[in-house]
């Protein structure tokens, strides 16, 4: 792909609240210094909780570390969190009550896309700065001025997910030529088969099936029928955990062996989804945000030391979403710090003008709709995984090759079927 990035409360019904803990053992603040109060929803439960719990961790990490060094402006620092039971209905509510009820002094966003783009309205009405977390082109449509993305999708967010796949099917030999589209209907999923459908036609690909399918599906062997009998030589799913789980499950019971699949699918990325899925995953090929490479742990390793050490009961490796649970706070901290204030105009202009650097991109600057300037999505193939695969499997390289970008390549594609 062209243009890489360096990588480097209360109970009110609307879900469980979950407040974070007491500041204690801060050192001494500015006299009177009322903490900074930044608001936001999380997945705690629901689908995507398995990323949501990783990345409510990295805040608090952020959270702690920043308050130890003498927090914003010499205030603490405090966050204020509700668990949105990955419902996009339930967000619209939660935000009101951070800006009305909890009088928050800024916000960021929730995980994912769907539960952001419900989000933005109410921030819009408050104009208040939004930071929005792995939601994909949630901006696209409002075109909010104080919306800023961290996802590295880049300047074209739809096309970004499956761009690398279909640059990789584009450079085999003999080059394939079908492509099957299945997308689940959910606001992610059809913004990513968007994107796939424009990269098709940018490597001269032809689509021979298209569908969506409703979140709720539970069967998908009519779908893995359905696609094998177009007899394509892609497959493109863009998915949520569950049904990447269930399609992956269905294409390995009913021998579905085209030359590539994968491309969009979220939750191949959590370690658990990897446990219970294992050998099912060799041969696919699908986008990951960061992996553990040497290269790009050095920045992070720090963080990633405290947070495995601390991962009770959540992913305990924390790669997919606890770095950048701690890095879209680090954006935040230098929009504040840069522009010596708490008022959104202000940190918005910063954030508007300068480059950022996180323990999980570097170089990263805010372009049209707050999205990023350069992608740095990553394409891998997963490979070589046995029955036997543990933690420490998952916790290096060795059963996946960073295929794209050129610059983060681990390794080449190997010719391997679904199996």
């Amino acid at each position: 792909m062209s243009n890489q990035v360096t990588r480097r409360g209360v109970n009110t019904g609307i879900g469980a609240t979950l407040l974070s803990p007491a500041l204690a053992a801060v050192p001494a603040f500015a006299q009177g210094g009322e903490p900074i109060k930044i608001g936001f929803s999380m997945a705690q439960t629901g689908s995507l909780a398995g990323a949501g719990q990783q990345a409510l961790l990295g805040t608090q990490i952020w959270e702690e570390e920043t308050n130890a060094k003498g927090g914003l402006l010499g205030r603490p620092v405090k966050l204020i969190y509700y668990d949105d039971q990955t419902r996009p209905e339930n967000v619209p509510a939660i935000y009101t009550k951070l800006l009305d009820v909890d009088k928050v002094d800024l916000v960021i966003g929730p995980y994912g896309t769907n539960m952001v783009a419900p989000a933005i309205p109410a921030v819009m009405q408050k104009g208040k700065v939004f930071i929005g977390l792995f939601a994909l082109d949630a901006n696209g449509e409002f075109h909010y001025p104080k919306y800023f993305s961290m996802l590295p999708s880049g300047p074209t967010p739809k096309e970004s997910f499956s761009e690398g796949f279909f640059q990789i099917a584009a450079a085999q030999n003999p080059k394939p030529e079908t492509v099957a589209i299945a997308a689940e209907d959910a606001e992610f999923s059809r913004n990513g088969a968007d994107g796939g459908r424009n990269n098709i036609k940018k490597y001269g690909f032809k689509i021979v099936y298209d569908k969506t399918y409703p979140p709720s599906t539970t069967d998908f062997s009519p779908i893995i029928r359905a696609i094998q009998a177009s007899n394509p030589d892609l497959v493109l799913i863009c998915s949520y955990p569950n049904s990447s789980v269930g399609m992956l499950q269905s294409a390995n019971e009913l021998r579905l062996k085209p030359r590539m699949m994968g491309g969009g699918m979220v939750g191949l990325q959590y370690t658990a989804i990897k446990s219970k899925l294992k050998s099912k995953l060799n041969g696919i090929v699908n986008y990951e945000t960061w992996v553990p490479s040497s290269k790009l742990m050095a920045p992070a390793a720090d963080f990633f030391k405290k947070y495995q050490a601390r991962a009770q009961g959540i992913d305990p490796l924390g790669y997919y979403l606890g770095g950048w649970g701690y890095a879209y706070l680090q954006v935040l901290a230098d929009g504040i710090t840069g522009s010596k204030s708490i008022n959104d105009d202000k940190i918005a202009d910063y954030l508007r003008t300068q480059e950022f650097n996180t323990i999980m991109a570097s170089g990263i600057r805010f372009g049209k709709n707050g999205e990023w300037t350069k992608s740095g999505m990553l394409q891998v193939q997963y490979h070589g995984i046995t029955e036997a695969a543990n933690l420490e499997t998952w916790r290096g390289m060795s059963y996946q090759t960073v295929l794209t970008p050129a610059e983060e390549k681990t390794g080449v594609r190997k010719e391997l079927n679904i199996k």
